[in-house]
């Protein structure tokens, strides 16, 4: 930021609980609402991993850096 705020700041005419309320509900708007099926589904998956009844595969750091190092190749041809 170049330290100008004034655009960003309310003016003595708004009203703060308004400009609130409309934030809020932009933010809303702006994220994405997966249905109440899925949220389900990843709740009953937690409860079945935390249970062991799930089969699980650890990955460790290097395995994220040889998946990094995979796409940076594939990038690099594209």
């Amino acid at each position: 930021m170049t330290g100008n705020y004034a655009d960003y700041a309310l003016l003595k005419e708004d009203d703060p609980f308004e400009e609130c309320k409309n934030w809020f509900w932009y933010g809303i708007n702006a994220d994405e609402t997966y249905p109440k099926e899925v949220l389900e589904y990843l709740q009953e998956l937690c409860d079945r991993i935390d249970r062991g009844e799930e089969k699980l595969i650890p990955v460790t750091i290097e395995d994220f850096r040889e998946i990094e190092e995979l796409l940076d190749v594939v990038t690099e041809e594209e």
